[in-house]
């Protein structure tokens, strides 16, 4: 039986250190990714990595059952597609911590408190923007777009360059280029 180990995070700017210094110490191989745990497990590329690493008897382990998926569905359904390869779990921390080998009431209930603790932030998130917004006050992301990236998108549409390549040239998402283009209509 291997442990291996599944870090996540959800943003990019997001450490993994507390996690890595749970897992690396006792898994052969500890896969990480930072995707949002409501995504399906084919828009996860850790977890697609690590169950085509692991074999029956083996055990994926993580810090918090949380890192298995932070919707509720999504969570039962990796949790299923484990159980039925052979795979156990193994949580370190919080209120599924354990071995698993099969569903039980306490994952379930973790992984409903973990959907429910990211509709609660994603709903104090909106408040505090909107409550901010009120006082004059813009939140959200910083702009990446200043005036000189404006100009060269702009120059790049003339050029009739695709969307794709303002986007490469200029270092920006295509969703950025595309907004940009459509303000400028």
């Amino acid at each position: 039986m291997a442990l291996v180990g599944l870090v996540r995070v959800s943003t990019q700017k997001q450490e993994t250190a507390r996690q890595h210094d749970a897992l690396d110490p006792i898994c052969v191989k500890v896969f990480e990714e930072k995707v949002s745990g409501k995504l399906t497990v084919a828009e996860r590329p850790g977890l697609a990595a690590a169950l085509d690493y692991l074999r029956p008897g083996d055990m994926l382990t993580v810090h918090e059952v949380d890192r298995l998926g932070r919707s509720l569905l999504e969570g039962l359904l990796v949790l299923n597609d484990l159980f039925e390869r052979g795979v156990a779990v193994k949580v370190l921390d919080g209120v599924a911590a354990g071995e698993h080998t099969e569903r039980s009431l306490i994952l379930d209930l973790a992984l409903a408190l973990a959907e429910d603790r990211r509709r609660d932030i994603s709903r104090k998130t909106r408040s505090g923007l909107d409550a901010a917004r009120a006082r004059g006050r813009v939140g959200g992301r910083p702009t990446v777009i200043d005036a000189d990236k404006r100009a060269a998108i702009l120059a790049r549409r003339a050029r009739d360059e695709s969307i794709r390549e303002i986007a490469r040239g200029v270092g920006v998402s295509p969703a950025t280029v595309h907004r940009i283009l459509s303000e400028a209509d």
